[in-house]
């Protein structure tokens, strides 16, 4: 998938199937969270910024590498 160096919107990743499925199942308990609306205007890069307070470093690199599989 192309993240466009990491400025795609949370929520371009989330109307797409295949990239939501992968948010849904690394971090399913968060997706319910109401600030996930919120999030939608935000690019990968400033979410990834926020996560690193609450997801550990690993975790994030991982999805990270998932989602550019995809």
């Amino acid at each position: 998938m192309n993240l466009r160096n990491n400025q795609i919107t949370v929520r371009e990743l989330l109307e797409n199937p295949k990239s939501k499925a992968v948010f849904e199942r690394r971090f399913g308990k968060w997706m319910k969270h109401p600030l996930v609306g919120a999030a939608h205007s935000l690019t990968l890069a400033q979410l990834m910024d926020l996560a690193k307070v609450y997801i550990p470093q690993k975790v994030i690199r991982e999805t990270l590498e998932e989602l550019k599989g995809l």
